[in-house]
């Protein structure tokens, strides 16, 4: 295990060997398994990263950005909804995003963004990839 810090300022672990301490050339998991039962803040696993191309999992329930906070990001990042839904707004847009299971939004650079909810029934389940 080796922990990173990632694009939001927390801190996760990328798994670079496997149980008995062998080099991963390759690594297989779910999305959808070893999510902790209480929430408190939103998770974030990087599942692999090199230079320049990170993909991480990201789990949310009912959690939203603080009030006047604004992601700004040095890198493009790509986000699927796996599971779950959530509101995201952009800062040169009016209108919250809706997205849910099967989305995707590929956000630029440096374009302010927002978490504005998630759904509180159930994990909403991202799977993003800055490059």
């Amino acid at each position: 295990m080796r922990r990173l810090k990632n694009s939001h300022g927390k801190t996760s672990e990328i798994m670079t060997e496997d149980t008995t301490g062998k080099s991963l050339d390759r690594h297989m998991g779910s999305l959808l398994e070893s999510i902790p039962a209480e929430l408190s803040e939103e998770r974030f696993d990087t599942i692999c990263a090199t230079k320049h191309v990170k993909i991480e999992r990201i789990v949310s329930k009912g959690h939203a950005s603080p009030p006047g906070f604004w992601y700004d990001q040095r890198q493009n990042e790509f986000v699927v909804v796996v599971q779950g839904s959530a509101g995201l707004r952009l800062e040169d847009r009016d209108d919250i995003l809706v997205l849910k299971a099967g989305d995707y939004l590929h956000i630029s650079a440096h374009v302010r963004h927002r978490i504005e909810w998630t759904d509180a029934s159930c994990e909403t389940i991202w799977l993003a990839v800055h490059y």
